[in-house]
């Protein structure tokens, strides 16, 4: 396989995910935004290049966009662990033993709940899933506005999709690698690394688990 996407599409194709895949409607701004981003991976363009917004484009179209893709890519990554992630191997989420994130929906968690790692990684893929498919949010036409509050709320699910890294990472990365699948998490974890970190999008408290892996894999 000579590239990320091939990779992908190859797990897509398996099943080997946690929620269906999200898709852009043809025809419309973010589905030929979706297949920019997507031709320009494809060229092996310099990650950090891609992530730029292009000329003329909204920048709340982008960074639907990448929200909509990183969820589908992240829980195709989750997938190719999932079965190595039980509440007997992970009965934290957790990023080693620094690092606990709690779960809190405001609905059903009305307080920052433990959970083990497969109860919150599937929380927390049903959450972003209930989010990105409202179109009031997210919506699919160009008469239809953002909200006032898209900037806040995709802030808060690419930190939220970042704890997924951080977990399958430290907690299950010899998966990973025994698939043979490392340069591929690693090509994706850059791809959300600088785009995230592009336009700000993440605190920097937030990275400091996966610290060390950022200066050794994003140097370029």
């Amino acid at each position: 396989m000579n590239n990320f996407l091939d990779f992908f599409h190859l797990l897509d194709k398996k099943g080997k995910t946690f929620r269906p895949k999200k898709r852009f409607t043809h025809g419309t701004i973010r589905y030929s935004l979706h297949k920019q981003a997507q031709a320009s991976l494809q060229s092996g363009i310099n990650l950090k290049e891609v992530v730029r917004l292009p000329a003329n484009e909204n920048m709340n179209d982008w960074l639907a966009v990448h929200v909509v893709d990183f969820f589908n890519r992240i829980n195709l990554i989750y997938g190719t662990v999932s079965e190595y992630c039980t509440e007997t191997t992970c009965p934290k989420m957790s990023g080693g033993s620094r690092y606990e994130y709690f779960w809190q929906d405001g609905e059903k968690f009305k307080k920052p709940t433990p959970l083990p790692a497969p109860k919150y990684i599937e929380n927390l893929m049903d959450w972003v899933e209930g989010q990105i498919n409202n179109e009031d949010i997210f919506p699919v036409t160009t008469d239809i506005p953002f909200p006032k509050t898209f900037v806040t709320l995709s802030k808060k699910i690419l930190t939220r999709l970042f704890r997924v890294f951080v977990h399958v990472y430290i907690h299950h990365f010899d998966r990973i690698v025994s698939i043979g699948a490392e340069p591929h998490v690693n090509t994706c974890f850059k791809h959300f690394y600088y785009f995230v970190t592009e336009f700000d999008l993440i605190p920097a408290k937030e990275m400091e688990p996966l610290i060390e892996l950022v200066k050794q894999i994003c140097k370029d």
